[in-house]
């Protein structure tokens, strides 16, 4: 797409500082290695290095900023927020793909099934028995969808997932290739010297506005639900066990694994390769810094780091406390040696 940049400026909520408002502007770019014709954003300090040899015609910029460094040839589009207007303006010039909607006469669609308007099923989809798919939603191919599974409207389902029967799966719903949904947990009882499969009967519910990425697996409850709160983010490669009870906002980041029956309280932030083991709490608006091992609750509000996770700067301290370790013992070693002489 091209627009003006009198077009991005207005789409954008922005001020133009210099250069011709006719200009066009044809795709954005980071700030190290955007070209004329393209708009870009400083939105840190630590990118101002990168301004003055910038080639972008135009930058988003907060009123707050110093840009006297700014080239002659680049406007200044000033805003309030410079990364969400910079977004805007991303999503105006790279238009995500008009997906024709249409039900492939390769797809397997049970006649009990209901779809909504203008519903997209790609080719060797499959739909069961008594399944609901509200409308604009859109199945790419390769998918599969179990019995008695409900998705609402404008959900987009990537090719190779994924969702078995019972399923309940909201509004705006984004679920990327590869995904499982509501596969058996992993619930097993020793006895007799076998390993004997607890039966998980559960489902998996998941509220409006989640996105879930690439290769996620999300159980589904032995009895009850596994639940994801409106409005969460999670990544890549996430495994999230039966039972788990994740409230609204909450982000989960890639290569983390959360045991079972653990509850993740709204807004709270796992960063990646976190493990969690079972009947934690972790605690509204708290941190779970990258690849800790979280064995107890998470307080409201805390950062935590290590394994196993705590007080993320009672960790630190002690980490700091360890690189000394060494000389401390080649001290206590000279000591233990004087101490030998004295006594002779």
């Amino acid at each position: 797409m091209i627009f003006t940049l009198a077009q991005i400026a207005e789409h954008c909520d922005a001020q133009i500082k210099g250069t011709d408002p006719a200009l066009e502007i044809t795709s954005a770019a980071d700030i190290m290695s955007a070209q004329a014709g393209q708009v870009t954003v400083l939105s840190d300090s630590k990118y101002k290095k990168y301004l003055t040899d910038c080639q972008a015609s135009a930058c988003f910029i907060s009123s707050q900023f110093d840009a006297s460094d700014a080239p002659q040839q680049m406007a200044l589009l000033v805003c309030e927020d410079p990364e969400m207007s910079f977004l805007a303006a991303v999503g105006a010039l790279h238009p995500s793909p008009v997906v024709e909607k249409t039900i492939s006469g390769k797809a397997d669609v049970h006649e009990s099934a209901q779809l909504g308007e203008h519903t997209h099923i790609g080719p060797f989809s499959s739909i069961g028995q008594h399944c609901e798919i509200g409308d604009q939603t859109e199945i790419y191919a390769g998918v599969h969808i179990g019995n008695n599974v409900k998705i609402g409207k404008h959900c987009k389902i990537y090719a190779n997932v994924v969702i078995y029967d019972n399923t309940i799966i909201g509004d705006h719903v984004v679920i990327h290739s590869g995904s499982i949904i509501a596969a058996d947990g992993f619930g097993y009882k020793f006895r007799n010297g076998q390993h004997v499969k607890v039966p998980h009967v559960g489902n998996v519910v998941i509220d409006d506005h989640v996105e879930i990425g690439a290769n996620t697996c999300i159980d589904r409850g032995a009895l009850g639900s596994t639940s994801i709160g409106a409005g969460s983010k999670i990544d890549n490669l996430v495994q999230l066990g039966h039972n788990n009870k994740v409230g609204r906002s909450v982000i989960i980041c890639g290569q983390s694994g959360i045991s079972g029956s653990c509850t993740i309280e709204d807004g709270a932030i796992l960063a990646g390769s976190t493990g969690v083991a079972d009947h934690v709490k972790i605690g509204q608006q708290s941190v779970v810094m990258a690849r800790s091992g979280v064995s107890q609750d998470v307080k409201a509000g805390t950062q935590v780091w290590g394994s196993p996770a705590k007080d993320r700067k009672m960790a630190w301290k002690e980490l700091a406390a360890l690189s000394k370790l060494p000389d401390l013992i080649k001290r206590v070693k000279d000591l233990q040696s004087r101490l030998e002489k004295l006594e002779k």
